[in-house]
């Protein structure tokens, strides 16, 4: 059975730490639904590459083509992995921007893995304060593992441990992977035992006229 994992990732630089926690967690999930029998496809989508169409969707009530189409890949995917950087304690602001917009039953069952980065460990608090009642409000189903990633994650320290001791870094990493793991693991589980999601029939639910006007 072929699967898809959409995964939207918020970071506002190139190369960023959001976008290779992303990476790392869309692949450990490739790997997990194809040890089940799955044929998997990735739909990465960056979100600094439409936060112009996303403004404009905030103002004029309705998405560009392209962003459309962008929105429609996490509304067809089997799951979805959400990965922001955190600013003030939460998400930013560009991904929150980006959920707005998402189609109110976009998400209804659908299989997340929650995953940020940040500057401190104590950031770590946006997983289970931020983004998993963000998720929950939009009944999505979150795995329980989410993923931070700080910079003591990334084996900063090369080969050699603040201490003077002699280390590494895939060693430094080491608990990052066993999450990583750990996650995509409990997110490919989820989609697995799932159907896919049947497509959209555009004339089954149509908008009522009054809908289609501004607020």
């Amino acid at each position: 059975m072929r699967r898809t994992v959409a995964v939207v990732t918020a970071g506002l630089r190139q190369p960023s730490s959001t976008r290779l926690l992303a990476d790392r967690l869309a692949e450990a999930t490739r790997r997990e639904l194809e040890r089940l029998g799955a044929e998997v496809e990735i739909e990465t989508i960056e979100v600094r590459d439409h936060g112009h169409d996303l403004v404009n969707n905030h103002i004029v009530g309705y998405p560009s083509e392209e962003l459309e189409r962008v929105l429609g890949k996490v509304a067809r995917a089997d799951g979805l992995i959400a990965v922001t950087p955190t600013f003030t304690t939460s998400y930013n602001g560009l991904f929150k921007m980006f959920v707005d917009v998402l189609d109110d039953t976009a998400l209804i069952g659908k299989p997340v893995l929650i995953a940020a980065t940040g500057g401190t460990a104590r950031h770590s608090l946006v997983l289970d304060h931020g983004l998993r009642p963000l998720f929950s409000y939009l009944r999505a189903t979150v795995v329980p593992t989410g993923v931070f990633a700080g910079p003591e994650d990334w084996g900063a320290t090369g080969s050699t441990g603040a201490a003077g001791t002699t280390g590494s870094a895939g060693a430094a990493e080491a608990p990052l992977a066993r999450r990583v793991e750990r996650a995509a693991a409990e997110l490919a589980r989820e989609v697995d035992r799932r159907d896919p999601p049947a497509p959209d029939d555009p004339f089954e639910s149509p908008v009522p006229f009054g809908g289609l006007l501004p607020p």
